[in-house]
């Protein structure tokens, strides 16, 4: 058997692996679990992981550019693939030559199925529909998997989204609004089934290891106060792009009163950690911060410049590292307020109780936050990142609830563990 996986995850070298953490939690779940539920099968992925990483979760490394690979004609050469296959034309493009030794292909895509996918790159999201549907029409079985499909605001890509999804063999959604927001969108429901993110099941270094680090590199000391992990990106901030630098002071606001409030009310100490990380390509490879780490910097700055905090109340991660030692580290925090899902994921995973932040919907509509939290029954600790008296309000419940949340999350965490599990044992039952 041959499992292809494939999607909207499809980046550059290094990028899943040494990029956004959130992205590594997934990753290596994704291919340990296929191999649990397909021990015989032989995994293929566009995904462009490195040697070390295939030769380790056993897998093979197709070349970037039989799904996308940022060309000037990506658009034209999908349609073409697709059309000539639809006629029913003998089209020998590498990729549907692939896809005749294909038994199953699994489509991973995250939050960007949908117009989201605009901001990785042109036309990405109806390329991925043409080669869905391509693969569809050739009798290859299709999963959408532990996605957050939408949003869907242009006419043209929603209605040929409604026909690829409608063909699919099955839709793993990883949380239950997006199934509400296809609803929404009036698409077919009978193949969508919810779950959980992979991500629930990453696991993080050894407290060992992570305590070690965090001595040696002087993060923080234990005293009297708590720790409260704080994370933001450019997704949160008010003005787009995402990738916006240099910021505007005024654009954080919102988190800049927050964090005074948590420290001068709840007297507890921050810890800014970015949950992205950079690298340098090899032969000189080195991780090196990422771009969330110059936002909570200058946040850094903006407090310690208005004085009501010191610079011993607010920490920061100075030094980049791997996604297990993040995890670790905010596994480490009494609390967590994160404008990043996949840092919640972290968090709430370890027991650690926590204050959601939602996207900037003006720029990115993403529900995601919103159905995450409520997996672990928290929707009413999620907050928009313009509501300064919302999050302080957020972070003054779950403070007030620090122990029934803990305990709550050791009850439900299992539930959702389970939940992700489950996810690549419904994908056995089309095979069969």
């Amino acid at each position: 058997m041959k499992i292809l996986v494939t999607g909207l995850c499809t980046l550059h070298w290094g990028r899943l692996q040494y990029g956004n953490v959130g992205n590594y939690y997934i990753i290596e779940p994704l291919f340990r679990e296929l191999h649990r539920v397909f021990p015989e099968a032989e995994v293929l992925t566009t995904f462009q992981m490195t040697e070390e990483f295939a030769q380790r979760e056993d897998i093979t490394v197709l070349p970037m550019k039989l799904y996308y690979a940022w060309r000037e004609d990506e658009l034209a050469l999908a349609r073409e693939e697709y059309e000539t296959v639809a006629a029913g034309s003998n089209y020998p493009s590498e990729y549907a030559k692939l896809l005749k030794r294909i038994d199953l292909l699994i489509n991973f895509s995250g939050d960007m199925w949908g117009d989201n996918a605009e901001h990785v790159g042109k036309d990405r999201f109806a390329v991925d529909l043409y080669k869905m549907r391509t693969a569809q029409l050739l009798g290859v079985r299709t999963v959408l998997f532990a996605g957050t499909p939408g949003p869907f605001y242009d006419d043209t890509t929603r209605e040929f989204a409604k026909k690829v999804l409608s063909g699919f063999d099955l839709v793993v959604n990883r949380e239950p609004t997006s199934s509400a927001n296809l609803k929404k969108w009036d698409f077919e429901m009978a193949k969508v089934r919810d779950f959980a993110c992979p991500a629930f099941l990453y696991q993080s270094e050894s407290e060992t290891v992570v305590s070690k680090i965090i001595r040696d590199e002087n993060i923080f000391q234990r005293d009297h106060r708590k720790i409260v992990g704080f994370t933001i990106g450019g997704f949160n901030l008010p003005v787009g792009p995402y990738d916006m630098w240099p910021r505007e002071e005024w654009q954080y606001e919102a988190f800049v009163e927050a964090i005074e409030h948590i420290v001068e009310n709840l007297g507890a100490r921050v810890l800014l950690i970015s949950h992205t990380n950079g690298f340098l390509l090899p032969p000189d490879f080195k991780l090196i911060n990422g771009r969330d780490f110059p936002i909570l910097k200058q946040l850094q700055e903006i407090l310690l410049k208005r004085g009501r905090v010191k610079k011993d109340d607010v920490l920061c991660v100075e030094h980049p590292h791997l996604p297990a030692v993040t995890k670790g580290i905010i596994g480490q925090c009494d609390m967590m307020v994160t404008g990043r899902v996949h840092a919640s994921v972290a968090a709430i995973s370890q027991y650690v109780p926590t204050v959601f932040i939602s996207y900037e919907k003006s720029f990115v509509p993403s529900t995601k936050m919103y159905g995450f939290a409520s997996l672990v029954g928290l929707g009413k600790y999620v907050c928009e990142p313009s509501d300064k008296e919302g999050i302080c309000n957020a972070v003054d419940q779950c403070w007030e609830n620090l122990d029934r949340i803990r305990e709550q999350l050791h009850i439900e965490i299992p539930k959702v563990q389970k939940k992700a599990h489950d996810a690549f044992d419904e994908m056995v039952k089309i095979v069969k």
